[in-house]
């Protein structure tokens, strides 16, 4: 009877909050509804008037980008922005070849009248925080553009955002991520599908109450002032562009999101730079959390609302481990349930909480809609994109889960980058890719045997009770079972 009193706690607790979480994200849509009936008349450059236009530096921050680094220089230079107003410094940390072959390109590109130039480290000190930090040093710029390797924003990306820096409380000046290779297989599809969420319902339902965002560490311009006033950039975290977010906004500066500013970019197409990448945003966001938890609830300038979705925006990463927990004790409690008959009408009150799932519905939905349109057709697409997302969702939960806790209990691990591949077909190949890393984790052979552990959820609904069985969990244990089959499967298979 210990067991099963422990692992109910332990179960309810983490519905309870996996519940609290689908209240905030409900909360966000109605922010994100109630924005839509507002009219942007935020103010304009005169860019005819040389005097009026500001200075701006463009930093690119690199690491061993073989794939990518000449389709970035080429596209950074369509920008349509004044030359003798714009700086493009190429923070070029690499290792390999590529510090040659970028030189030689940028020593084309100054011939056009581009003031660019190459900013080498020997020593990698707080990685892309570091190379931020250094570059800064030398900036000319009264407000900071920075862009990743794999972006490539649009010809009047810097007149759409720098007029919005008129208001002078505004401190950073973020769009929305588009994706260049959004249908190249089920895993980008379902990364699209995740970050569109983040980038419409997220983004606008925090920003248009004046509730904290964060700067999502490219395509976005910072004022240069602000990053200095929040005390520059830090490499102590894995997100240092969430970590600078919250600093400059407890110093009460604003920030700007666009969603009608949508700068493409490239998705990983390979399960191992999709799990790097989730290790290091899920890792970076338990780490602010220690880091700013304290920050934020002891600063008097900001509302209680704030402080609440700050403190659940900070926690978001951790919702993985909340999903793992159930979704592990939820055998268990199918025995329970079985075994203890005086506890049913407990588990009548649990089955309510079956409404997040209805809530992340809705609100996913809402986010679908907009991009894809309405429609009978559209919604039969998105019932199977929903649930093809939040199984393999659920797949990464071991993944990330172990991240978020070597985050909370602070070990320290690199800035893994995530490798780039400048694929935009199936036809394209990555397997020649020098940067793939070769091997397979030991987390792996967890989520194989977590595979078969769901498989036996899914027979033990045949088999509990006296009267043909309990199938109220079954398509929670097959979504689980697909989930951790795709990961464990695409892992292995793909020998990278």
């Amino acid at each position: 009877m210990i067991f099963a009193t422990l692992t109910i706690v332990i179960y309810t607790i983490a519905l309870l909050l996996i519940f609290l979480y689908a209240l905030a994200q409900l909360n966000l849509l109605f922010n994100y509804l109630a924005s839509k009936k507002h009219i942007d008349d935020s103010a304009v450059f005169d860019f005819s008037n040389p005097d009026e236009i500001p200075f701006v530096t463009i930093q690119l921050p690199v690491y061993n980008e073989m794939y990518v680094m000449e389709r970035l220089l080429d596209n950074i230079a369509l920008l349509d922005y004044p030359k003798d107003k714009l700086e493009i410094q190429v923070l070029d940390d690499s290792t390999d070849e590529t510090v040659k072959s970028t030189f030689d390109q940028i020593e084309k590109l100054k011939l056009t009248g581009l003031d660019i130039k190459q900013i080498t480290r020997t020593d990698r000190t707080g990685f892309k925080a570091g190379a931020l930090k250094e570059g800064l040093k030398v900036a000319k710029g009264e407000f900071i553009a920075i862009f990743d390797s794999d972006f490539l924003p649009k010809k009047d990306w810097l007149k759409k955002t720098i007029p919005y820096f008129k208001n002078e409380e505004i401190g950073v000046v973020q769009t929305r991520w588009g994706h260049i290779n959004r249908n190249y297989s089920i895993l980008t599809k379902i990364q699209a599908f995740a970050l569109d969420a983040h980038f419409t319902l997220e983004q606008v339902g925090r920003n248009s109450k004046g509730h904290f965002i964060n700067f999502n560490g490219t395509a976005g311009v910072w004022r240069k002032s602000c990053i200095l006033d929040a005390g520059n950039w830090e490499g102590d975290t894995l997100t240092e562009d969430l970590d600078l977010s919250y600093r400059a906004q407890l110093k009460n500066w604003k920030f700007k999101y666009l969603e009608d500013v949508e700068t493409p970019a490239e998705l990983p197409v390979i399960i191992s730079a999709a799990r790097s990448q989730q290790f290091r945003w899920n890792k970076g966001g338990a780490e602010n959390f220690r880091k700013m938890l304290w920050r934020v609830l002891k600063n008097e300038n900001i509302s209680t609302k704030t402080k609440v979705h700050g403190v659940l925006h900070l926690l978001n990463s951790t919702m993985f481990l909340n999903v793992l927990i159930v979704a592990v004790l939820s055998i268990p409690m199918l025995y329970i349930k079985n075994e203890y008959a005086h506890l049913k009408p407990y588990f009548y009150v649990m089955s309510f909480f079956v409404i997040s799932t209805v809530i992340f519905f809705i609100c996913y939905w809402i986010m679908y809609k907009n991009i894809y349109g309405s429609g009978v057709k559209n919604f039969i697409k998105y019932i199977g994109m929903f649930f093809t997302f939040f199984s393999i969702a659920m797949g990464f939960s071991l993944h990330n889960s172990i991240a978020v806790l070597e985050g909370h209990f602070g070990k320290k691990s690199e800035f893994i980058r995530t490798p780039k591949f400048n694929i935009n077909s199936l036809k394209d190949s990555w397997k020649d890719n020098k940067y793939i890393k070769k091997g397979l984790s030991i987390h792996v052979l967890f989520e194989g045997l977590l595979t078969l552990y769901f498989a036996f959820g899914m027979y033990s609904a045949f088999v509990v009770g006296n009267q043909g069985g309990d199938f109220g969990l079954f398509p929670f244990h097959l979504m689980l079972f697909l989930g951790f089959g795709y990961v464990f499967t695409k892992s292995v298979f793909s020998k990278v």
